[in-house]
C-alpha cells in the first residue's frame, strides 16, 4: 500500500447508507414508540430525557404526553437535540435486538470496508446519530455484521457539530492520528469543508437519489469501489 492515509472516518446518511433508511426506519420506529417508552420508563431511563426536554423547551411542568409531542416535533424537524438522540438510542436499541430494525448499507460498502480493514486501515464513524445507534447500525447490518471492522464511533456529543473544523480536530486528537493521515468520506459539502479546514483529506460521496449534491473543490465518487485501499490519499488530492 502506497497511501499515507492510516484512518478513514465515515459519515452514515447518504454515504454508507440510504438517507431514506435512516429517516424512515430509525425515525419512524422512534416516533411510533416514543410516547409509550417515555411513559414506561419515566422513573428510569427516560427520567433524564424528560428533564432535559422540559428544560430545553422551557416547559418545566410538561406532562409525559407533552414531552413526547415536543420530541416528535424535533424529530420531524431533524433537530439535533441531545435528549432526542438519547431517547432514540434507547428505543432503537430495543428494535435492533428484537429484529424490527437492521442497518441498511449500499452494496459497495461492506466489501470496501472489509478490504480497507484487511489493508490495515483504522475505520471510524462520525454521524449526528447517537453512538449507540451507530454501533447497532453496524452490528445489526442486514446482510451480516460490520461492527467488527470499526475501531470507534463519534457523534455530536463526543466530537461536536459536523460543520465545524474543531470537531475534526477533536476526533484526530482522540484517535491519535495526524490530520494529514485521515480521510473523511461524506455526502455533505459543508462537512467536507470543515474536515479539510482541519487538515484532513476528503472525498465527497454522491449517490443517485440522495439529497446532497457535489460542490467544488472536492473530488466526488459515486461508489466506494472507486476508492481502492492502495491509493485513497492520492485520490483525495486529485482534481
Amino acid at each position: 500500500m502506497t497511501s499515507t492515509t492510516t484512518a478513514v472516518v465515515l459519515d452514515i446518511e447518504g454515504t454508507t447508507s440510504p438517507t431514506s433508511s435512516v429517516r424512515e426506519d430509525l425515525y419512524g420506529y422512534t416516533r411510533a414508540r416514543l410516547g409509550e417508552w417515555l411513559q414506561e420508563n419515566r422513573s428510569g431511563l427516560a427520567a433524564p430525557v424528560l428533564a432535559a426536554t422540559r428544560a430545553s423547551a422551557g416547559r418545566p411542568d410538561a406532562e409525559v404526553a407533552e414531552v413526547a409531542q415536543i420530541l416528535r416535533g424535533w424529530l420531524d424537524s431533524d433537530v439535533k437535540a441531545e435528549p432526542l438522540k438519547t431517547a432514540q438510542g434507547h428505543i432503537c436499541a430495543e428494535g435492533f435486538r428484537s429484529g424490527a430494525l437492521h442497518g441498511e448499507f449500499f452494496p459497495d460498502v461492506a466489501p470496501a470496508l472489509a478490504a480497507w480493514h484487511a489493508a490495515g486501515l483504522r475505520l471510524y464513524v462520525y454521524s449526528s446519530g447517537s453512538v449507540r445507534n451507530q454501533r447497532d447500525w453496524f452490528a445489526f447490518a442486514r446482510n451480516g455484521e460490520l461492527g467488527s471492522l470499526v475501531d470507534g464511533y463519534f457523534d455530536l456529543t463526543t466530537a461536536g457539530p459536523k460543520r465545524e473544523s474543531a470537531s475534526y480536530e477533536t476526533i484526530a486528537s482522540e484517535i491519535g492520528v495526524p490530520a494529514g493521515r485521515i480521510l473523511f468520506l461524506s455526502d455533505h459539502p459543508d462537512e467536507l469543508d470543515a474536515a479539510a479546514a482541519a487538515g484532513w483529506s476528503v472525498i465527497g460521496v454522491h449517490r443517485a437519489g440522495e439529497p446532497q449534491h457535489p460542490r467544488p473543490p472536492h473530488r466526488w465518487v459515486d461508489s466506494f469501489e472507486k476508492i481502492p485501499a492502495s491509493n485513497r490519499a492520492d485520490a483525495a488530492q486529485a482534481p
